[in-house]
């Protein structure tokens, strides 16, 4: 018993001794018992008689990671709170998860994919939601890595306890990273913290991998997603008349259109933003959509001389704002058919 790892979950009073590898809980066998079914089946077994006790407890051998049995055992005790959600919330959610789902204990696996639908959504307006907290209001830095864990342990995760309904959120957040920084994946060091645990020494700079069907399902989904802004472009920019009840007049000695020319303009912003010129978001069309939206009411354009606005007038732009938002909810209706997660031709 020298060489084991005491852990803070140790009570004076417990009466069964979980043992992880080396590490060993001190817990109530009744604590357990009242929250999960599998405890409880396995505490009714009948025990030997001359079974061996470890301080006084009835030993009992888990082949769990020692950190995830650490963290559901501190969230049976004291709860699962976050006092501000962050990326490295992750480490305790999915470890939670995974334990609270092999021992049947629903309160919590019903928290976690709480928490794990808040920051993964399946609908737009929650995409929406998610990514304005992403985004500095002052600044307009955009980091989702300081709130939502990398996509990759997402879709690890999704796909290892069936899940499947956060992972078109969390493909759409991967297909965003450049080509070769998706297929290198990610260092564990840069998602989670060190393990509570020091008896667990995974080496946290190997890198987090996609399958290769996982990988070629992000890379088509990204394909998509640039084939739909070219589509929008076609079919909302290059050829768009102004609305019927345009207020606006051609410009009589050039023939030109304020209104038409202003959809000219947003045409070749986006096509920049394509390019991964003007935002670095090229595999982002839903943001792509909505910069469309937010050129008609910027002043901060330049007519060559002083900064200004697009000169459109209120009925186009309304008509404009009603298709963008059209396209936006298509975009995300296609997303599960985009990374392979839904048959061609089923219904959105």
């Amino acid at each position: 018993m020298s060489d084991y790892v005491r852990t803070d979950i140790w009570f004076s009073d417990g009466n069964t001794m979980l043992i992880a590898g080396r590490a060993r809980f001190k817990v109530h066998s009744s604590q357990l018992e009242r929250h999960s079914e599998v405890f409880r089946d396995m505490f009714a077994l009948p025990q030997p008689p001359c079974q061996e006790t470890i301080d006084g407890c009835l030993p009992v051998v888990l082949y769990d990671s020692p950190s995830d049995l650490l963290f559901l055992l501190r969230a049976l005790y004291d709860g699962l709170y976050f006092m501000k959600a962050t990326a490295h919330d992750f480490q305790v959610i999915s470890a939670v998860l995974r334990l609270s789902t092999k021992y049947f204990i629903e309160h919590l696996r019903r928290h976690c994919i709480s928490r794990l639908e808040t920051d993964w959504p399946s609908t737009l307006a929650g995409w929406d939601h998610r990514e304005k907290l992403a985004t500095d209001p002052k600044s307009g830095r955009y980091n989702p890595r300081e709130l939502y864990a990398h996509p990759i342990l997402v879709i690890n995760l999704s796909t290892e306890l069936g899940i499947d309904h956060l992972l078109p959120a969390a493909y759409y957040d991967l297909c965003r990273y450049g080509p070769s920084k998706i297929a290198t994946g990610v260092p564990a060091s840069n998602c989670y913290p060190p393990p509570p645990i020091e008896e667990e020494t995974a080496d946290l700079d190997q890198p987090l991998l996609l399958t290769t069907r996982q990988l070629l399902s992000t890379f088509l989904g990204r394909e998509a997603g640039q084939k739909y802004i070219t589509t929008f472009i076609q079919d909302e920019l290059t050829h768009r008349e102004a609305a019927s009840a345009c207020s606006s007049a051609p410009n009589v000695s050039s023939s030109s259109h304020p209104c038409l020319e202003s959809f000219y303009f947003i045409q070749l912003n986006i096509l920049r933003s394509v390019g991964g010129i003007a935002a670095g978001r090229d595999g982002d069309p839903l943001f792509t959509l909505a910069q469309a939206v937010e050129m008609l009411s910027r002043t901060d354009f330049s007519d060559g001389v002083n900064q200004c606005g697009l000169r459109i007038c209120n009925a186009c732009r309304a008509e404009f704002v009603v298709s963008v938002n059209k396209c936006r909810q298509k975009v995300w209706d296609e997303i599960p058919r985009w990374f392979g997660l839904a048959p061609e031709g089923a219904p959105a």
